[in-house]
């Protein structure tokens, strides 16, 4: 990491460390050199720090892009620092700079940080000095300073100084032949710990650096494969084999030097190339690495086993060889290890005599070759990540030919236009690798031959039907003159060396001196090469592929998305999903977001108020437990379809989690309860052990019915220790879970049995969901400790608030920065990026302190970062070149108020940075103006709940209330509904308007509302029906006096709906005959009145309206039951209805029935409800296929029988009953009763008729029932008390 530090003139060199001596300031002027000087006053040998002699400084003859200031050092050094200056008392300062190196003044290596070629910040005037820390001590003794941006006032122009000490190692050269053989100080060593490091530098893409093997088969190797390193670990355990091979790095054929370091430690592995570290863990089962005799370098021993396989020994040097503790290339140069091997052993570097050269999309080199020759021969290297670029181009007599790279093949093109003659041919693929590749073209008057790789046998050869007549020009990289010519201009960018013309190798020195040809825009003697995927900047095990300018990410198959697959596709958990309205099934979660755990699938149940998340397992129920497998025990191995890792994420972010175990035995004891060692344990997080079964607690060794005390041998606290049944229950402890091993110890004896069942995991809530926080003034805030940022960064949170501004968080480095705000309708978000600030902005279109939740979700990563808000409105941005590296922020993250800023008022929660959730709650709990959690939810989630159903606030949540509609589930959209056989009903019963009042103080009372009897002006029924039998009634409410409402379906299957309101001679009717819907299909009706207006919705047809005439009354008086397929009710009823409609009663589906805030079919079919309801006949439940339901209920505040003591139970004397409803006392006395009753009743039926159709009011008293009667119907109502009732002698009463 570097740092910029501003210091005057006059400041000295501060001490940071021990390498820190001045490298620059004491060395002579002739160690400075420079591409050009303005003037001799103005020399490189004047360019140091603080100097003023000259003419303070250098400055360059040309200010542009090609200068270069150079110091040699005299010997290699390790740079830790640059300090610059511009030109004393002058205009003149380099604003932007990069730094090059090496150590023989060729193949210069440029600077890297961060995986580009670094430019470092440079200065704004003349005195101030500027210094960077670099992130990557520089080894080298040359050092070229290059000017890329400069004063604007004046030059190019600085003074500078370097920073480091004196660098030595030993160096050994290899050629292929010789291996240095390390042997150990015994024959043979078990190894549990390895430190091992070097460092190599190398042209070949392919050699041994170091290989170590035992005769069991163990070996250790690190080897250059196609330019990368690859370390390869085997390992032989009994008959365990364990094979690991990691590759790191790339392009490592560059001859520049990189060093290695490998630390092992039993199976645990780091491996570090270049500064870059793998950790990874070795496969198999060992501890100690068996080696005999000796570890090698530079290639593989004499004694090398025949299963190493034939591999290409070392070619180049290595230094710095160390092998636990052992300076290896010192002993070698004390001649204490065996060298035998080499024909001539060295203490040096040979320097290549290869010169590369390095275009730029906007380069050529231009290079003369002979003319009029009747022979064209170009051969060249190169290496490149793109697909496409033009290699060579030259001019013909009459013709021109073109060296290019297509798609990756390299193509030879040749174009006559006279002859309109073309002739091309291509050979290789994949050749944008990055490797170097080499190319041999070679073209005669009747044939031409292109060669890729000196692989002869695959030469492409073509007949050439023209004179071959060079025209003595090449140009190599890309060619920008004006000509006539039908080229492809395609920009090659990469290197080149080994270049020949005419088969004679190009004079590169030459043209850099401008002796030969020309060229524009080319670096000699460097190949700034950079492989972006190396390592991988693609996170999840994305794809990476990439270009010379940038890379790009695949993303398939991870679960991540993004420009760097940083970005979670998956909800954090079933939780978020219920929230987004999704309803129960297999979903994949991914817990910790952007985190290196991957996502897995599991089902999500949502039918309950909180939400389940089930893992499952591989062990069927009911296994049978085999004989012993290992020490008199039978092991069941339990496994899961996610990690432990997975697991542990959904069990500590869960409020709560089970798990079913149950063991059916017979002769097979459990926990050899009470005293003894347990016969069986299992085993759970973290491989613990535990001795306590379903139903009982961690250290309780106890089965469930030991813990409640009914085992079935009292002495025993295990049903199965007592050889009897079964012990079952949920084990709770969280903790522990999940099961994953089950030890069954007592399954030996003769006629032993035992059956093993593990259920699946099931975890309930999240907390990290709805960790929340509430901050109550602008000056308020919450501290962490300061987080490390990497080079992709993440954060996610929900907020509300009525606020317009404020704050949300912010993290202040020493030179970074990380701030998001919200200001009015907009939230920002800013960064630094190295020098640069970047900010991003997302405006909402409606706004944002309305105290609804909002999710803002900001990410920065190496490519782009992304600002979006509720997952709709976003704005992208590509990041900065440069500045990615993991900074450290040096302050605490405030969320809130930091810097004396107005801070967010409001509630925040879910708050995620790189996928790990900040603890909102409980650091609230300690800060001054916060409180943990928040209320409010309802505010954004109550639209969730649907159909009327009530939203109801919880501290960590919401969930619906359900009760006053006809309706279930989480929010309220599952369907209640029953099948109807022949002769069922349901009838439901309010209580009496006196007895309303002690109907309120019941203490159990329903969910279901049960409002007393009223006097209704307006009223709602809405149901869903089908049915393919007519007639029918559907929904009959009755009163105390002749009034009544009624729905029915007529012989033709039409519906009507008849309203009584008395007033009138005759029912008011509406007749809806326009189509049968006694068709078996699902109709839903929608009936509203209010006073005299009438609305009706069938379907989704459109409402129509109805008037009752003015004659007729506007109440519903005294309501009293709603009977649903049948009725059967005492007083005056309507005779058209029983006559037509109640014979033999409705036969098929209703749900959802609703009468203003009474549920009656949800009641009789929901047994916890107490309510006052009575099933009578066959009742399955079904939704009926009913389509969801468009038109909402009434709302609770227009509804008449609407309160808050929401139910009650319907009021019948429980001494006066038994179990089963039949006084058993009086059955005799009641069969006699019902007799008389029914003959009675039938004959009054017929004799007043006609009478008593004036309203009128009943006083009722409970009367004893009967066991039998002559009818079924009969029997009914005598047998449910709820259907007797005392006639007043002023009126008659009959019933059907």
């Amino acid at each position: 990491m570097w740092r910029k530090v501003l210091w005057s003139d006059k400041t000295k060199t501060q001490v940071f460390g021990k390498c820190e001596d001045s490298l620059a300031t004491p060395l002579p002027y002739s160690s400075f050199t420079s591409s050009s000087v303005f003037a001799r006053a103005y020399g490189a040998g004047y360019a140091k720090l603080n100097r003023k002699q000259g003419a303070g400084g250098w400055s360059p003859l040309d200010t542009n892009r090609n200068q270069w200031l150079q110091v040699d050092l005299g010997s290699r050094k390790q740079v830790v620092a640059i300090v610059t200056q511009g030109r004393y008392s002058s205009s003149d300062w380099t604003s932007k700079y990069r730094l090059l190196y090496s150590d023989t003044q060729k193949n210069w290596r440029p600077y890297l940080q961060d995986g580009n070629i670094w430019t470092f910040e440079g200065n704004v005037n003349s005195e101030g000095v500027v210094r960077h820390e670099l992130q990557h001590t520089i080894l080298a003794r040359y050092i070229r300073f290059i000017p890329v941006e400069w004063s604007r006032e004046g030059r190019i122009g600085v003074r500078l100084d370097l920073y480091g000490c004196s660098y030595w190692a030993d160096v050994i050269s290899f050629d292929g032949h010789g291996v240095i053989s390390y042997r150990f100080r015994s024959k043979k060593v078990k190894i549990m710990k390895d430190v091992i490091s070097l460092k190599f530098r190398t042209t070949a893409r392919d050699g041994v650096l170091l290989h170590g093997e035992g005769q069991q088969g163990d070996y250790i190797s690190l080897e250059l494969r196609r330019a990368s390193n690859t370390i390869n670990l085997h390992n032989q355990y009994g008959s365990i084999q364990g094979h690991t091979s990691v590759t790191s790095g790339s392009l490592l054929d560059d001859d520049h030097w990189h060093s290695v370091v490998i630390m092992r430690y039993r199976r645990n592995v780091n491996f570090t190339l270049d500064h870059h570290t793998q950790q990874f863990r070795t496969n198999g089962e060992f501890d100690h690495l068996d080696l005999d005799y000796e570890i090698s370098f530079g290639g593989l021993p004499v004694s090398v086993k025949p299963s190493s396989g034939g591999r290409e020994n070392f070619v180049g040097c290595m230094e710095g060889i160390t092998y636990n503790g052992d300076n290896i290339t010192n002993l070698v140069r004390r001649k204490k290890v065996d060298t035998s091997s080499f024909r001539n052993l060295t203490f040096s570097c040979a320097e290549s005599s290869s010169v590369s050269v390095f275009f730029n999309s906007t380069s050529f080199l231009r290079l003369p070759g002979q003319t009029y020759s009747d022979t064209l021969a170009v051969s060249l290297s190169f290496r490149t990540w793109n697909p496409n670029g033009l290699l060579m181009y030259t001019t013909l007599a009459d013709s021109w030919v073109e060296l290019g790279l297509t798609e990756g093949k390299v193509t030879f093109l040749m174009r006559h236009d006279t002859k309109k003659l073309r002739i091309d041919i291509s050979s290789g693929s994949g050749l944008n690798d990055g490797l170097w590749h080499s190319v041999h073209l070679t073209a005669l008057e009747y044939y031409a031959m292109l060669t890729v790789d000196g692989d002869e046998a695959s030469t492409v050869r073509t007949t050439i039907p023209i004179y071959i007549q060079t025209g003595g020009t090449y140009y190599f990289g890309g060619y920008f003159l004006n000509t006539n010519t039908g080229s492809v201009q395609r920009s090659f960018q990469g290197c080149m060396q080994m270049i020949h013309v005419d088969d004679h190798p190009a004079d590169l020195r030459a043209v850099e001196q401008g002796l030969i040809g020309s060229f524009e825009n080319v670096s000699l003697d460097m190949c700034a090469i950079i492989d972006r995927c190396v390592p991988n900047p693609c996170e999840h095990s994305g794809r990476c592929s990439q270009t010379w300018d940038t890379f790009s990410c695949n993303c398939n198959g991870t679960g991540y998305t993004g420009a760097t697959c940083h970005t979670p596709m998956y909800q954090q958990s079933c939780e978020e999903y219920k929230h987004q309205g999704k309803s129960s099934g297999s979903y994949w979660i991914d817990p910790d977001g952007s985190g290196p755990i991957a996502p897995f699938r599991v089902s999500c149940d949502m039918t309950e108020e909180k939400v389940w998340t089930t893992l499952k397992n591989n062990l069927s129920p009911q296994t049978s437990v085999t004989s012993a497998e290992q020490e008199g025990k039978a092991v069941l191995q339990i496994t899961y379809n996610v990690t432990d890792e997975q697991v542990l994420l959904v069990t500590s972010s869960a409020e709560y989690c089970e798990q079913y175990v149950a063991y059916a035995c017979r002769m097979s004891r459990l926990l050899n309860t009470p005293d003894g060692s347990p016969f069986t344990w299992w085993v759970g997080r973290a491989n613990e052990r535990h001795s306590y079964w379903g139903g009982s607690g961690p250290g309780i060794q106890k089965c469930s019915c030991g813990i409640e005390h009914n085992c079935t041998d009292h002495k025993y606290y295990c049903n199965c220790d007592a050889d009897l049944r079964e012990d079952a229950g949920l084990l709770v402890y969280k903790d522990h879970l999940p099961v994953s091993q089950v030890v069954v110890g007592d399954t030996g004896r003769a006629g032993s049995e035992a059956k093993l069942t593990v259920g699946a995991l099931r975890c309930q809530g999240d907390r990290n969901y709805w960790n929340a926080a509430s901050f109550s003034s602008p000056a308020s805030y919450l501290h962490f400790p300061s987080f490390r940022e990497e080079t992709s960064t993440d954060i996610s949170f929900y907020f509300k608030t009525s606020s317009t501004h404020g704050v949300f968080l912010e993290n202040l480095g020493t030179t970074d920065f990380l701030h998001i705000e919200l200001r009015g309708s907009v939230v920002f978000f800013s960064f630094d990026v190295g020098s640069e600030r970047v900010e991003l902005s997302v405006r909402s279109p409606v706004p944002l302190n309305d105290d609804q939740w909002h999710r803002v979700e900001a990410e920065k990563n190496i490519k782009e970062a992304v600002l979006q808000l509720n997952g709709q409105y976003r704005e992208v941005r590509h990041s900065p070149p440069q500045g990615h590296t993991k900074l450290e922020y040096y302050s605490d993250l405030y969320i809130g108020a930091s810097s004396g800023q107005r801070g967010f008022l409001g509630c925040m929660r879910a708050l995620k940075i790189n996928g790990v959730t900040i603890d909102l709650e409980e650091r609230a709990k300690v800060a001054a103006g916060v409180n943990p959690g928040c209320q409010g939810h309802c505010n954004s989630y109550g639209m969730h709940c649907r159909n009327g159903g009530t939203c109801v606030e919880q501290y960590n949540g919401y969930s619906c209330d359900c009760s006053l509609t006809a309706y279930d589930g989480p929010f309220c959209t599952d369907d209640v509904g029953g099948y109807f056989e022949t002769g069922t009903l349901v009838r439901y019963d309010f209580p009496p308007e006196a007895g309303a009042v002690a109907l309120r103080e019941v203490k159990s009372l329903s969910s279901v509302g049960v409002p007393s009897e009223a006097n209704l002006t307006q009223e709602q029924l809405v149901f869903s029906f089908s049915t393919s039998s007519a007639p029918s009634i559907l929904v009959y409410i009755s009163s105390r006096t002749q009034d009544y409402l009624a729905v029915v379906l007529r012989h033709n299957g039409t519906l009507q709906i008849r309203y009584s309101l008395g007033g009138l001679t005759e029912p008011y009717t509406i007749d809806v005959d326009h189509r049968n819907m006694a068709n078996g299909q699902p109709h839903s009706v929608n009936i509203t009145r209010n006073l005299r207006e009438i609305r009706l919705q069938l379907d989704h047809y459109p409402v129509s309206t109805y008037t009752l005439p003015e004659a007729s009354d506007t109440q519903l008086n005294l309501v009293k039951s709603i009977f649903l397929g049948k009725v059967f009710e005492t007083g005056q009823i309507d005779p058209i209805l029983i006559e037509r409609y109640n014979t033999p009663g409705f036969v098929g589906c209703l749900s959802r029935v609703q009468f203003n805030s009474v549920a009656p079919l949800k009641a009789a079919l929901r047994s916890g409800l107490a309510s006052p309801i009575s099933t009578h006949g066959i009742l399955v439940p079904s939704n009926c296929g009913a389509s969801p339901l468009t038109i909402s209920p009434m709302a609770s505040a227009s509804d008449p029988w609407y309160l808050e003591a929401a139910g009650a139970v319907f009021p019948f004397n429980e001494d006066k009953t038994s179990e089963d409803g039949v006084d058993r006392n009086s059955a005799i006395i009641g069969g006699i009763i019902s007799m008389v009753i029914f003959t009675v009743l039938c004959i009054m039926v017929f004799v007043i008729r006609h009478m008593f159709r004036h309203k009128g009011s009943y006083h009722t008293n409970e009367a004893k029932g009967a066991e039998s009667a002559d009818c079924a119907d009969a029997a009914i109502i005598v047998n449910d008390p709820a259907f007797t009732e005392t006639i007043d002698e002023s009126k008659k009463e009959w019933f059907i």
